[in-house]
């Protein structure tokens, strides 16, 4: 239910916009009011994705080509991979571009069933804009159904990821 009133909230303020269409595309855009860098390093450093990725870990060596892997442990304490993929587009400090897919999913591990996922962070002000894109959902398997499920994901992470961002 508080996700629900900070949603509310951020469109009344115009601190996120999230558009929806007919491509099943998922576009945000979220104003915080910290630097470039920080935004980064809470999208990119382990212990920062821990706090409102679900408590999963975002693993990577970043650069073009390298895995990445979203790892979180389950209620019995066992690690495992939530989500892997791997980095097709990067801009240090700017901009990633991955492929993304649930191992979990019963679903066949193939390129078609993996979505696209691009972070843009732009400085502005004195402050930061990060633009999400989340796609390729049309192409794959359960396509609908991952869309609607990855819409309420950001709608939980995105006040979270706000909040940690503009702690520091």
């Amino acid at each position: 239910m508080k996700y629900i009133w900070l949603l509310v909230l951020f469109a009344m303020t115009g601190c996120m916009s999230t558009k929806r269409n007919k491509e099943m595309k998922i576009e945000k855009e979220i104003h915080f009011s910290v630097s470039q860098e920080r935004v980064w390093e809470v999208l990119t450093n382990p212990e920062q994705t821990r706090k409102y990725m679900f408590g999963c870990e975002l693993i990577s060596e970043w650069k073009v080509g390298a895995p990445m892997l979203w790892k979180g442990k389950t209620n019995t304490g066992e690690v495992i991979v939530y989500v892997k993929g791997n980095i097709l587009e990067l801009e240090q400090g700017k901009k990633v571009t991955f492929s993304m897919f649930d191992p979990n999913m019963n679903l066949e591990d193939i390129p078609a069933n993996y979505l696209i996922m691009t972070y843009e962070v732009i400085a502005k002000g004195k402050g930061t804009i990060l633009r999400l894109r989340q796609e390729n959902f049309r192409n794959n398997e359960t396509g609908k159904k991952r869309y609607e499920e990855s819409l309420k994901g950001w709608e939980a992470i995105i006040p979270d990821l706000k909040q940690i961002a503009e702690q520091e």
